[in-house]
């Protein structure tokens, strides 16, 4: 099943860099990235609370899953800081040209009112 993921991933990756895909298709393939890294985390943790396996696992094993997690790890603290400290100076930006959209975003976000809370912008989901 992973074997096909992958295809499926590496053919979606052809799809994009040919430009044939949208805002939509680039939302919807990052939450099914998601669900499935999710997923093959939830099911590597099980794997390694389960006797059975963790008791014959060679030490070498367990190293390269422990140093590839790491590398996910702060790969996506990484992507988490760039694209939140991108996305509030843009809300900011849109913010103070009046161009947020009141039906999804209930207020208006400046820097001192970032400061001074230090939280996030608020969202209005329906």
């Amino acid at each position: 099943m992973q074997k096909n993921l992958l295809n499926t991933v590496r053919e979606m990756e052809k799809k994009y860099e040919s430009g044939d895909i949208d805002r939509l298709d680039l939302i919807l393939a990052t939450r099914v990235a998601f669900q499935h890294i999710m997923r093959t985390i939830k099911a590597f943790d099980q794997w390694l609370q389960d006797p059975q396996i963790i008791r014959h696992m060679p030490k070498e094993m367990l190293e390269d899953v422990m140093k590839t997690t790491w590398k996910l790890l702060e790969t996506l603290l990484e992507l988490d800081i760039r694209h939140t400290s991108e996305f509030r100076e843009l809300v900011i930006k849109l913010s103070k040209e009046g161009k947020l959209d009141p039906l999804i975003w209930n207020r208006p976000l400046s820097d001192e009112n970032q400061q001074q809370t230090g939280r996030r912008g608020s969202f209005m989901t329906m």
